[in-house]
């Protein structure tokens, strides 16, 4: 969430004692004198909130609220008065100012304002972000969720693989989206408009193994968990293959295909012709960072399903989901936000992370980073102590409190 807080007013003992009070509650202040020295902050994308005084020489705080809401309405902007004045407070709200606080402001006032209105904010440009992924033209963009280092990379390969109209084996942990990303792989293509077919492999004869590629004939015919098919199956398969029919091949698995070809399981003509395009869609436990913006997204996405309004995500409802391990992935998470929308806030949880206490949680929270951050760094602690902007000797400490060894990550 969005930490920045721009404190507005001619009074420097005024503005040091704002700005000290928002620091100690870990909060970013940015300071300015006047309209003047503020008005070069405030932008559409400004990802922070504005904490104005009203009576200032000059252009005063209601010409800073006026001037905010009409580079961004949506901007929380708090007014401050010294005056006590009760029509000057109606006056502000009825102009559109987010709140409004009598100087001098204790912070036990100030800060739940500001908090509440940093929520506000970040909701706004994470609704935004969103809006603008439907409307791009990039399936990718649009479709896979989260920021983390390992979700653009599976979005930037998808685009790759996608260009190259080649065959393409697709791996995860199950409930990790698999179809999902078959699905993109297929959006991405320059055969998008052509069929897009979805077929389980278990089962599956030489018959409707034709009858598959026929009905996807141009475009592109997915197979869930290719590991289950038949012998039979497998051998027609490669040899479909080798003809070059022009439909795309995408084998979705759980399973470890490797380990098959070795057992004598699974046909090593097939596999190899498979993973030359192989893509991996990581599991949450290998990016827990994701989890709070794919959240939000599930839980927009079972609200107007439901046709219910969305509940507040407070932080207190991201850390007992960011304490959970999710073994069922992507879609144990979709399933918790359509219980969040039905539960009316509620979170539930199998794991029982809601028994926890918020030490309990913020520790779990914190040894889940620690973990995703060395397996992107493939157990490079040097390297994980500056992405993390932790000292070295704080980076060690953490991970013997834990019990993690770089060398596990290798």
């Amino acid at each position: 969430m969005t930490r920045t807080v721009l404190v507005v007013d001619d009074d420097a003992a005024v503005r040091e004692a704002l700005a000290q009070t928002l620091e100690l509650a870990d909060l970013e202040p940015r300071v300015a004198a006047s309209f003047i020295e503020a008005k070069d902050h405030i932008a559409a994308d400004f990802d922070g909130v504005v904490l104005s005084d009203i009576r200032m020489p000059g252009r005063d705080g209601f010409f800073l609220l006026d001037h905010a809401l009409k580079i961004d309405g949506e901007l929380p902007v708090i007014l401050l008065t010294g005056e006590g004045d009760i029509p000057m407070a109606v006056a502000a709200m009825n102009r559109g100012a987010f709140g409004f606080l009598e100087k001098p402001c204790a912070s036990a006032e100030l800060l739940p304002v500001v908090e509440r209105a940093l929520r506000t904010r970040a909701l706004v440009l994470e609704n935004r972000r969103l809006k603008a992924q439907l409307e791009t033209g990039d399936p990718a963009a649009r479709m896979i969720f989260g920021r983390s280092e390992l979700s653009q990379a599976l979005r930037r390969r998808i685009r790759q693989v996608a260009a190259t109209g080649a065959d393409v084996l697709v791996t995860g942990a199950p409930g990790a989206g698999i179809s999902k990303v078959a699905e993109v792989i297929h959006l991405s293509s320059r055969t998008a408009q052509r069929p897009f077919v979805k077929r389980a492999a278990a089962g599956m004869d030489l018959s409707a193994l034709e009858g598959a590629f026929q009905e996807a004939a141009g475009g592109s015919l997915y197979l869930n968990e290719v590991g289950q098919l038949s012998v039979e199956a497998q051998f027609a398969l490669s040899e479909r293959l080798e003809s070059n029919s022009g439909t795309r091949l995408i084998a979705g698995t759980t399973a470890e295909l490797e380990t098959a070809v070795a057992a004598g399981q699974f046909s090593p003509d097939l596999f190899y012709r498979l993973d030359v395009m192989r893509v991996h869609s990581p599991a949450l436990k290998e990016r827990p960072e994701d989890i709070p913006v794919m959240f939000r997204q599930y839980v927009a996405q079972a609200a107007e399903q439901a046709g219910l309004a969305a509940p507040e995500i407070t932080p207190e409802v991201i850390a007992g989901l960011m304490a959970r391990d999710w073994p069922g992935n992507a879609r144990a998470l979709m399933s918790e936000a359509m219980r969040f929308i039905l539960g009316a806030g509620e979170t539930g949880g199998e794991e029982g992370a809601s028994d926890l206490g918020l030490v309990e949680q913020m520790a779990q929270i914190e040894k889940s980073l620690l973990a995703a951050a060395l397996r992107r760094h493939e157990g490079r602690a040097a390297v994980v102590a500056d992405a993390l902007k932790l000292p070295r000797k704080t980076l060690y400490d953490k991970l013997a409190k834990y019990a993690l060894k770089p060398d596990d990550f290798r």
